[in-house]
């Protein structure tokens, strides 16, 4: 039984270490690039959500609803891919 646990700590440790050392090769972001990147990713979460309740919504007047929503958070990434375009 204590094999068991002693496998488990030791892929946690090497789980640990290549996370670790993932996130030391990315390059570092500016305060602006950080903030736009978590802006995109909250979009791409909101996008997911509505698009999930599009497939599953019957009525069509929800389902247009949805549909705006979709095509405005669309316009929000697609500004934000702009601006982060214009800074790099």
């Amino acid at each position: 039984m204590a094999r068991g646990w002693d496998s488990k700590a030791v892929e946690d440790q090497q789980s640990a270490a290549e996370t670790e050392k993932a996130r030391r090769s990315r390059p570092a972001l500016s305060a602006r690039e950080r903030d736009i990147q978590s802006k995109r990713d909250g979009l791409m979460l909101a996008r997911a959500k509505i698009a999930a309740d599009l497939e599953a919504a019957s009525d069509p007047r929800y389902r247009t609803m949805l549909g705006q929503a979709l095509a405005h958070i669309d316009a929000e990434i697609g500004a934000l891919q702009a601006d982060s375009a214009t800074t790099a």
